[in-house]
C-alpha cells in the first residue's frame, strides 16, 4: 500500500506534537525525506496552523476545573436571572399599589 500526502497531512499534527507511536514518527520522516514541501511544514507548523489541529487531551484535574467553572457561571447566571425577575415583579408591584391609591384617591 502507497502511503499518500494526505495520509501524511493526517498524521503530521501527531508527529509534530509528538503523539504519534515509533511507527508513526519512522513513517513520517521517510516521507517527509521524499518531500521538501511536506518537511517545511513538518519544521515549522506554527506557520501553517497545524498546531491548531492539534487534539489537546485534559487531565482529570483540567475537566474538574473546567467544571467547576461552568457550574460556578450557571449559577451566576441563575442569580442574575432570578434578581432580575424579582425586582421586575416588585416593579410590576409598586406600579399596581401606586395605580390603586391613584384611582382610589381620585
Amino acid at each position: 500500500m502507497k502511503i499518500t500526502r494526505d495520509v501524511i497531512l493526517d498524521l503530521l499534527p501527531l508527529f509534530v506534537s509528538g503523539e504519534g507511536s515509533p511507527d508513526t514518527r519512522k513513517l513520517v520522516e521517510e516521507y517527509i525525506e521524499t518531500d521538501p514541501e511536506m518537511a517545511e511544514l513538518a519544521k515549522d507548523p506554527a506557520n501553517t496552523g497545524i498546531l491548531s489541529e492539534i487534539p489537546v487531551t485534559l487531565t482529570k484535574e483540567d475537566q474538574m476545573e473546567a467544571y467547576k467553572e461552568a457550574k460556578h457561571a450557571i449559577f451566576k447566571r441563575m442569580v442574575t436571572i432570578g434578581a432580575v425577575i424579582a425586582f421586575a415583579t416588585l416593579g410590576i408591584s409598586v406600579l399596581a399599589m401606586l395605580l390603586a391609591f391613584y384611582r382610589l384617591s381620585s
